[in-house]
C-alpha cells in the first residue's frame, strides 16, 4: 500500500445500510475490507447525521458494529472509473488513487427522480431529500411555508423531519391514487416494523392529498406559489419552498462501468447478490428500491458471499424474500401516472445544466443522439437528472457509461488514459 494506492481483499463502494452491513459481515469473517464513500460520514443519505446526533436505534447498532469490525474507511473518496479488472480509480482531496480489489461489492444507493414542469428550475424548488439534507446542515427553515409533492414514503418522512425544525407544512401531494396508497398501507401488516414507522408519521398537522400532482411553480426571484391538480380541478398554494420528487432512481453508473448487466433499469443479481461481472456483487437500491431493511438483508448476503461464507448468507434468504415482497408492493404503490409525462411544455428545460428545452430534445431519436447534437446530459450532473426524466417521458434508456463516473480533475483522467 502506498500514498496513492490501496489493496484489499474486498472493497465496498457506498457507506449506506447495504454497504455498512456488507462490510461488517465480511470483515467479521476475517477478510481485509475497505468501504469507499464520497461523503465524510457513514450511513449514506438515509442515516445521515446519525454519527453526530443519534436518533435511530437501527442505525446506531450497525454503525457501532462497523466500528468494531476492523474494516477500513476511505471517506471523502470518489470512485471515478474502473480502468481494468480488480482496479478502481478514485479521487481523494483532488488527488488520484488506485484501489485494488479481489472482490467488489457495489452499494451505490439511489437518488431522487425529478420530472420537469413549468417553474421547476426556480430557486426554492428542490427534491424532498435535498431540502431535508440542507436543513440538517443548518439551512434556516423555521416559519417557512413548504409544499411537498411527488410520490413515496419519503414525502411523509421529510414532512415530519422539517416540522421538527419549525417548518410550516402547507400540504403534501401524493400523485398515487388513494386506492393504491390504502392497499399499500394494509400490506404493511405483514411488516410490523414498517407499520409502526408509518403510524409515527401520522398526525403531521398537514393535509395529505392523494391523486394530486404539481402543474407549475411560479415566482419572481424564487418560488412563491405552486399550482396543483387532481385531474378535475386545479388550485394554488402559496409557499416559500416546493419540495418535489417522484420516488428514487438507482445509481447504476459505476455498476455499468464495471460491466454489470441491468434488468428493468436495475442491476441484475443472482441469489448470492452476484452480478454478471466476475467477482462483483451488488446490494441495496441499485438492485431495487426497497428501503434500509431490504438493503441490510442484501448487504449481509453480499458480504458473506464475497467472503466465501455462503452458508451464513443462505440463512438470510427468507428475510430478504420478505423485504423483496415489500419492495414489489412499494413499486406498485409509487408507479407514476401517465399525466406526469405531459407536465412539461415545449419551452420547459429538460436539461438544467446545459439549458436544453424539451422541444429541442424531442427532435432526436435517442439519448445518444440528443447528447451529441444538443449537449443534453453533458453538464455537471452528467445526465443524472435529465437522463432519468428523458427515460420516463421519452422512453429512452442509458446506453453506456464512460469515465469519469463522477466529475474529476484532468490529472486523474490522464492517469486513467496512461493505464490503458
Amino acid at each position: 500500500m502506498s500514498e496513492t494506492g490501496f489493496e484489499f481483499e474486498i472493497v465496498v463502494v457506498g457507506a449506506g445500510p447495504a454497504g455498512i452491513s456488507a462490510a461488517c459481515v465480511a470483515a467479521e469473517c476475517g477478510k481485509q475490507v475497505a468501504v469507499v464513500d464520497d461523503t465524510p460520514w457513514l450511513g449514506g443519505q438515509i442515516w445521515r447525521g446519525e454519527q453526530a446526533r443519534p436518533s435511530q436505534p437501527q442505525a446506531q447498532q450497525w454503525l457501532e458494529r462497523f466500528r468494531n469490525s476492523g474494516a477500513t474507511v476511505l471517506d471523502r473518496t470518489s470512485v471515478i472509473g474502473a480502468p481494468g479488472k480488480g482496479l478502481l480509480l478514485a479521487e481523494h482531496a483532488g488527488r488520484p488513487s488506485e484501489i485494488h480489489w479481489r472482490k467488489l461489492i457495489l452499494a451505490t444507493g439511489a437518488r431522487e427522480l425529478f420530472l420537469p414542469f413549468p417553474g421547476w428550475t426556480l430557486p426554492g424548488v428542490m427534491g424532498p431529500g435535498g431540502l431535508q439534507s440542507l436543513v440538517k446542515n443548518g439551512w434556516p427553515i423555521g416559519g417557512k411555508r413548504v409544499v411537498i409533492c411527488g410520490t413515496g414514503p419519503l414525502l411523509l418522512a421529510v414532512a415530519k423531519g422539517l416540522q421538527k425544525y419549525g417548518a410550516k407544512i402547507v400540504g403534501i401531494a401524493e400523485q398515487a391514487p388513494l386506492s393504491r396508497i390504502a392497499e399499500f398501507g394494509f400490506g404493511l401488516l405483514r411488516h410490523p416494523a414498517k407499520m409502526i414507522q408509518g403510524l409515527g408519521m401520522m398526525g403531521l398537522g398537514a393535509r395529505l392529498r392523494c391523486g394530486v400532482w404539481p402543474v407549475k411553480a411560479e415566482g419572481e426571484d424564487t418560488v412563491r406559489r405552486v399550482t396543483l391538480t387532481d385531474g378535475r380541478k386545479t388550485w394554488t398554494e402559496d409557499c416559500d419552498y416546493l419540495a418535489c420528487g417522484f420516488h428514487l432512481v438507482p445509481n447504476v453508473e459505476l455498476p455499468l462501468a464495471v460491466g454489470c448487466a441491468l434488468e428493468n433499469g436495475f442491476v441484475r443479481v443472482d441469489r448470492w447478490q452476484a452480478t454478471s461481472a466476475a467477482d462483483v456483487f451488488c446490494a441495496g437500491e441499485p438492485t431495487g428500491i426497497g428501503g434500509a431493511d431490504c438493503a441490510l438483508a442484501e448487504g449481509q448476503i453480499a458480504g458473506y458471499a464475497a467472503a466465501n461464507h455462503t452458508a451464513r448468507a443462505e440463512t438470510l434468504f427468507g428475510q430478504r424474500a420478505a423485504w423483496h415482497s415489500f419492495r414489489v408492493a412499494l413499486a406498485k404503490a409509487c408507479a407514476l401516472r401517465p399525466e406526469l409525462k405531459t407536465l412539461a411544455t415545449d419551452d420547459t428545460l429538460l436539461c438544467r445544466c446545459e439549458d436544453v428545452s424539451l422541444a429541442r430534445v424531442r427532435q432526436f431519436a435517442s439519448w445518444r443522439e440528443a447528447k451529441l447534437l444538443s449537449r443534453c446530459g453533458m453538464g455537471p450532473c452528467q445526465g443524472r437528472v435529465c437522463g432519468a426524466a428523458a427515460k420516463f417521458i421519452l422512453g429512452w434508456g442509458m446506453e453506456s457509461v464512460r469515465p469519469p463516473v463522477l466529475p474529476a480533475r484532468i490529472g486523474s483522467l490522464v492517469t486513467t488514459t496512461n493505464q490503458k
